[in-house]
């Protein structure tokens, strides 16, 4: 049986969203993984059960807006400086961890105090 399309973007979802139950199983100390296009549209996220989100709805859609520009200018420095391996974006409440993979951007946050950032960084790039 040959997928459709929906079907083969439902898979893709999925994928997305047992990465992301992968990442926050990592460390207590992730708050968020979120998946997200090109366009700074979540593809899939999930933030740890019983936790508060720090951003109102509005405000995580500007926000994931802002990091998919900005990777996507950076798109044009590959050729010249190399493939961006990691955005770390430290806050005083928490630190934004930003992979990208395929066109893909993985946005995760992480509790400030969080001491093993680059252990975490590490596992997160072996799922993705």
């Amino acid at each position: 049986m040959v997928k459709t399309p929906a079907d083969k973007w439902k898979d893709t979802v999925m994928k997305f969203r047992k990465q992301c139950q992968k990442i926050l199983e990592i460390s207590p100390s992730i708050r968020y993984a979120g998946v997200v296009n090109a366009y700074g549209r979540t593809l899939t996220g999930m933030i740890k059960p019983n936790l508060k989100p720090l951003l109102q709805s509005e405000n995580f859609k500007n926000e994931l807006f802002v990091i998919s520009t900005l990777i996507s200018l950076r798109r044009e420095s590959v050729d010249t400086i190399g493939k961006l391996e990691h955005v770390v974006l430290q806050h005083q409440k928490i630190t934004i961890l930003i992979l990208q993979k395929n066109n893909i951007t993985y946005y995760v946050s992480i509790d400030r105090k969080e001491k093993g950032l680059e252990k975490i960084i590490s596992s997160i790039k072996k799922i993705i």
